[in-house]
């Protein structure tokens, strides 16, 4: 490779699907320096994660390319041998993928997964190898890496997970990471950890990122350069900080204007009685037992006290483990409480009440992942009425005319009824979630992650299309999330949980400005934030900090 040469230089590359050819890649080119961050951004199906994956030829077999070349230290890849291709994946180019409980084979143990790259790819003993393993281990900040070795990759949270990933791939020095959306579905604080430990392992070693990620600000942060992409082209690129602060084309204009912002504070009618009220909740996990030893049970909730009006928004964060989710789940009685109570408009809500099934009627949920939420077996239309199933005051014609009502509220034309899910994108089956919860017309909706896996612009779609529903229909809401973006623009009033326990509560204002507790702040400055330029673009800061008291008042 000569010198001062690019690592990775793409040029002119094009990707087909060989039976329809529709174009995946449009011609794109561009370059990755050794020891530079390069971020990837744009909108689902932009060609982002089909770009990435080329460089190491991991496209699908339909997937062909027509044109172009991409050169790895002076090398083409194209016309690589398998046998060179297997030695260069893992040794000088690594990957990090999406989702690491799917990357890590769950049938394997931590320590037979990482030594597996070290066996094929380094001539070691192994006692060498074990030492190696365990000192990265340690190096991503594992707590004891020896124990690790011998556990299954369902042991660790996810954040943990991506941890391992990253150490299995930095354990051979690779000369370029791809990064593919290294940080989805973690908290604010773990996402921060993951992409400092992964900066720093890269700088060690001087390893190239190729960083592909719908997180803006996360690429403002730790990105050199960016390349900004839709329907296969790239059509920006340049310096991270130039090209966010002052965005060329209408297409990178627009990513930036759907970036979550903070919404006037909305006046929430007062009511005599709170549409939901927890009172002293416990909830506790039973023991994991094995074959020594019963191990001890494990409180999720530890005395949750809240309420909920009518009407309102209220917004529950914190890291993984707080018990966001479970507090969610058992009130929308898919967990049951070890003690403490729930009412329901001022009644208590018992599986053994009468009026249990008009509380379940009137709770709805929506869950994380659409997909998995979703029977694949059924229609759109068949699973948007299945929530209608019980309801005694409509016909099967009424009840026919209130689901095309609600695909046309939520933005799908009533040709969706005939549809599969698989046959959607991801943003139109969160919108065919969204459709289930409120069919019925429900009093209350809890609201789990509902944005956390969509791209800048379907969430702000949604995220406006949540917001209208919940104007139009009056439904409260308790909206579980770790996007503070988001909390930031949905919620009236805030509620920030820790290890089980409510640490602070205030309206959205007073926590997002005026944090009392120090976990709350910590919560609020990990992750960066975008404040709006006057010319379009976004500047980089933090909460707090200089540019974030110049920039609207402190508000992104």
């Amino acid at each position: 490779m000569q010198e001062n040469a690019p690592l990775l230089d793409v040029r002119g590359l094009s990707l087909e699907v060989a039976r329809t050819g529709i174009k995946i890649l449009k011609t794109i080119s561009f370059d990755v320096k050794a020891g530079e961050i390069v971020g990837i951004v744009g909108e689902s199906g932009s060609g982002k994660s089909m770009a990435a994956r080329a460089v190491i030829a991991l496209n699908p077999p339909a997937v062909q390319r027509t044109a172009g070349t991409i050169c790895f230290e002076g090398r083409e890849i194209g016309g690589m041998h398998k046998r060179d291709l297997q030695a260069l994946r893992g040794a000088r180019i690594g990957m990090v993928f999406q989702e690491p409980m799917t990357s890590l084979n769950p049938s394997m143990t931590i320590g037979r997964q990482l030594e597996e790259g070290l066996r094929l790819h380094r001539r070691l003993t192994g006692r060498e190898r074990h030492r190696l393993i365990v000192d990265m281990l340690a190096r991503v900040g594992l707590s004891d890496p020896r124990t690790a070795l011998a556990a299954m990759p369902h042991h660790f949270s996810g954040g943990m997970r991506q941890r391992i990933m990253l150490a299995a791939v930095m354990l051979l020095k690779p000369a370029l990471l791809i990064a593919d959306e290294p940080t989805t579905a973690l908290d604010a604080v773990v996402q921060r950890d993951v992409l400092e430990l992964m900066v720093d392992l890269t700088r060690e070693n001087n390893t190239a990122v190729l960083m592909i990620s719908h997180d803006l600000a996360m690429v403002a942060k730790y990105s050199d350069r960016v390349v900004v992409m839709s329907q296969g082209e790239i059509v920006e690129q340049g310096d991270t900080r130039d090209l966010l602060r002052a965005p060329q084309h209408p297409y990178t204009r627009k990513l930036l204007s759907a970036l979550p912002h903070r919404m006037p504070a909305r006046a929430v009618e007062v009511s005599p009685m709170a549409r939901i009220t927890v009172d002293g909740l416990i909830v506790d996990f039973a023991a994991r037992r094995s074959l020594l030893r019963k191990g001890q049970p494990k409180r999720a909730l530890n005395g949750v006290s809240l309420s909920v009006m009518p009407g309102e928004v209220v917004a529950v964060v914190g890291g993984s483990g707080s018990g966001k989710t479970t507090l969610g789940r058992t009130i929308a009685g898919l967990i049951e409480p070890t003690d403490g109570q729930i009412l329901f408009n001022g009644k208590s809500v018992q599986p053994s009440a009468a009026d249990y099934a008009d509380y379940r009627l009137n709770c709805q949920m929506v869950f994380q992942d659409p997909y998995s939420s979703l029977d694949p077996r059924m229609t759109i239309g068949s699973l948007i009425g299945e929530a209608l199933r019980h309801s005694t005051e409509l016909t099967s014609k009424e009840k026919s005319a209130r689901v095309a009502e609600v695909l046309d509220e939520v933005g799908l034309s009533a040709a969706f009824a005939t549809r599969f899910p698989h046959q959607l994108s991801g943003g139109q089956r969160q919108r065919v979630a969204i459709a289930r919860a409120v069919v019925r017309r429900p009093q209350f909706v809890i609201a789990d992650e509902p944005v956390s896996a969509l791209d800048v612009t379907v969430r702000a779609q949604v995220l406006k299309l949540f917001a209208e529903l919940q104007r139009k229909h009056g439904f409260s809401c308790l909206f579980i999330s770790h996007d503070l973006a988001v909390v930031e623009q949905i919620a009236d009033r805030v509620i920030v949980m820790n290890n089980g326990v409510i640490v602070e509560e205030g309206s959205r204002d007073a926590i997002f400005d005026h944090p009392q507790q120090d976990y709350t702040r910590k919560l609020l400055q990990a992750i960066p934030a975008l404040f709006s330029t006057d010319n379009g673009g976004v500047e980089l800061g933090w909460r707090f900090d200089e540019v974030g008291r110049k920039s609207a008042g402190g508000r992104p």
